[in-house]
């Protein structure tokens, strides 16, 4: 089969790889029709992640045709069209059985934090991702959902994980009804942040990043405000200034280890990496929240060290929350709100590229060029469908 293939950072391409096999009785094997590239790729792609080996087949955002059940598998059966959370989780631990699905303690041998992640280096189980043309799903009969007829494919692969990221970053938030809400960060995750924080009853949005094109399509998108970071001075003085001195009502980190806007964070985080990434966003939204206010934390940070204020976050009252999506708790309620035209989340799909075209789709989306903001991958086999 056709797959994408990590040679080392910045090095990815397309590959031939033998198909993947039932490995235990309650696999499925899927027969890949999208797949997309998510920010957190990125960090793989950068190398960023440790554990992320020569020859790995990244991709955990992807749809596909059931080819194969094991026999063990009995929810899910052959030409089902579905899509795969990007949890690999067993439904029955302790933390699967409190809906904490990222945090599955079944599914991944270095479970002392996240649960198993589709193509997401060895740091979260080694399994191979979806950006190829098969794909092995373990624990077939728990995390993949059948796609609803009246569900287009293109709103099916953002459900299995950048909607889904983005409204638990706004349910984080503990939105109340009036809140003033700060997105920092408006890649793919912080644009459906910002139109969760509106479902959730915010009354004022603001996003900010530093890239024109996606702050235009963030403001158009999602009716927000929006602020360019290398336009302000201090960025929690600006935002009290926005909020009659105190401060936003909450803050949420959509950006990550990667977050440009300190010299210093880049270089001890990403440069010479004696930091688990550039954190520059978490002293922003620690500081830029009111007291007593709330900081919700989606963007994804290397397991080492960071240099954070927390010493602010204790004298302000803060509360602090964060993890990694639970996707498969926030469908019923997504697919609703899909189904009854609140959101339509192939609208941020900017690029389609085939499979073969990999490599170029990476440098498309790692460099923001051609005004990207999302990059669907979509094998051969699909293309002729």
């Amino acid at each position: 089969m056709l797959a994408m293939n990590y040679r080392g950072p910045y090095r990815v391409r397309a590959a031939h790889k033998a198909e993947p096999e039932i490995e235990h009785p309650g696999d499925a094997i899927v027969r890949v029709t999208r797949s997309c590239i998510c920010g957190s790729d990125l960090h793989l792609y950068h190398g960023l992640v440790p554990d992320t080996r020569v020859g790995t087949t990244f991709g955990h955002e992807f749809t596909g045709v059931v080819e194969a059940v094991g026999p063990a598998v009995q929810h899910l059966k052959p030409g089902q069209h579905v899509l795969v959370p990007f949890n690999i989780f067993c439904g029955n631990c302790y933390f699967c059985q409190k809906e904490l699905y990222s945090n599955c303690h079944d599914t991944n041998p270095s479970a002392t934090a996240v649960g198993g992640i589709y193509g997401y280096s060895h740091t979260t189980g080694g399994y191979d991702g979806g950006q190829a043309e098969y794909v092995r799903v373990p624990m077939a009969d728990i995390g993949p959902t059948v796609i609803p007829p009246d569900l287009d494919v293109d709103d099916a692969v953002l459900l299995t994980d950048a909607l889904p990221t983005g409204y638990q970053a706004a349910e984080m938030g503990d939105i109340e009804e009036g809140d003033t809400v700060v997105i920092f960060g408006a890649g793919p995750i912080g644009i459906f942040a910002a139109k969760s924080a509106w479902l959730l009853g915010a009354g004022r949005v603001i996003v900010v990043d530093h890239v024109e094109y996606r702050l235009d399509f963030v403001r158009r998108y999602a009716q927000c405000e929006v602020v360019d970071f290398k336009q302000v001075g201090d960025m929690a003085v600006h935002i009290k200034k926005m909020t009659d001195g105190l401060g936003a009502d909450v803050c949420i980190d959509c950006v990550g280890c990667e977050a440009a806007g300190s010299f210093a964070h880049t270089l001890l985080g990403v440069k010479l990496k004696l930091q688990g990434g550039a954190a520059i966003v978490l002293h922003w939204c620690i500081n830029a929240v009111r007291k007593g206010g709330r900081v919700s934390i989606v963007g994804v940070y290397g397991p080492t060290f960071n240099a954070v204020p927390i010493g602010n976050a204790i004298n302000k009252g803060l509360t602090l929350r964060m993890n990694q999506a639970s996707v498969k708790r926030h469908l019923p309620r997504l697919i609703e709100h899909i189904q009854a035209g609140r959101i339509r989340p192939s609208d941020v799909i900017t690029h389609r590229i085939d499979l073969r075209d990999v490599a170029d789709a990476y440098h498309l989306f790692s460099s923001k060029l051609d005004n990207c903001i999302k990059t669907v991958l979509v094998p051969p086999s699909a293309l002729a469908a």
